[in-house]
């Protein structure tokens, strides 16, 4: 495997996963009483635990992207 292989692979995850931290973030930032409602049909805490929980699940893939997908991608091509 090739270092434009692995920066092709890296860019499209870099992509993939930022794309999906932005739908979550937004979903989560303009219609919270619908994520809770969803959720909460299926486990059911409270609200204020519901929150803690969303934005610490938000807060740590945010630091998975980073470390896992927007570091290599840009060791990559800073050494391609």
């Amino acid at each position: 495997m090739d270092i434009q292989t692995l920066t092709r692979f890296f860019m499209w995850c870099t992509i993939m996963n930022g794309a999906l931290l932005v739908l979550w973030t937004t979903v989560c930032i303009l219609a919270p009483d619908l994520v809770y409602r969803t959720q909460s049909k299926w486990f059911p805490i409270p609200r204020e635990t519901f929150d803690v929980v969303i934005y610490s699940f938000l807060g740590l893939f945010k630091i998975f992207f980073l470390v896992f997908n927007l570091v290599p991608y840009v060791a990559l091509l800073i050494i391609g």
